[in-house]
Order: structure tokens, then sequence, then C-alpha cells
């Protein structure tokens, strides 16, 4: 039996309520949160945000992380700035490649589906 609207709002809600901050990765993040950026100067580091949740679906607040040159692939969402829990996460829209320093702007969307 699938979910109801209401259901998946509610579910939407509880769930955006834990993500506090985002991440950025050079690779999938699977299932720990792994690949996540690091170094640069101003040095890389997970960007607070607060996720809303309107008809089963979470938009966080636009972040803009310092990054070094590569190339980034993945966000992630964490409950806190460093260590915390990895909630989760998933392919950028399109992957951000850098030549040098730089800053990378990310606004994520996280539909809440269920069956």
């Amino acid at each position: 039996m699938p979910y109801t609207p209401t259901a998946l709002q509610a579910i939407a809600v509880a769930e955006a309520g834990k993500i506090t901050h985002l991440s950025l990765h050079t690779a999938t993040p699977a299932a720990t949160g792994a690949a996540e950026a690091t170094g640069g100067v101003p040095a890389y580091a997970r960007k607070a945000t607060t996720v809303t949740a309107v008809s089963a679906t979470g938009t966080s607040t636009e972040v803009t992380f310092d990054v070094p040159a590569g190339t980034y692939t993945h966000f992630g969402a964490w409950t806190a700035l460093t260590a915390g829990t990895f909630i989760g996460g998933n392919a950028l829209a399109a992957s951000q490649t850098l030549s040098s320093q730089g800053q990378i702007k990310l606004t994520i969307t996280i539909p809440v589906t269920g069956s």
C-alpha cells in the first residue's frame, strides 16, 4: 500500500529537521560520507543549511563552498559541522570541475517517495 501524501509530507518534515550541514564530495559518499572534499585556501568546510519540506520535498537553503581545484560530483547531508551523523547523499545535478581554487554554490532538493 503506498503512503498517502500526508504521510509523505510528515516523513519529509521529520527528515528535513535532522539535516543541519551540507558537504561536497569527489565521488559517491556511499553510506558513510566518504570522499568528502578537503583542503584549499580558504579551506573547505561543510556549510550550515536549513531544509524546508513542502509537498513531500525537502529543499535546502543555498550554500557556498570554498574548494580547491578538482571535480565535485556528489553532495552529502549531515547533522553537524564536523563528525556528526551522515544522513545521506546523492549525485549533483551536474558535476563541477574547477581548475583552481574557487567556489561552488549548492541548493539540494530531496523528494520523499514511498510505496
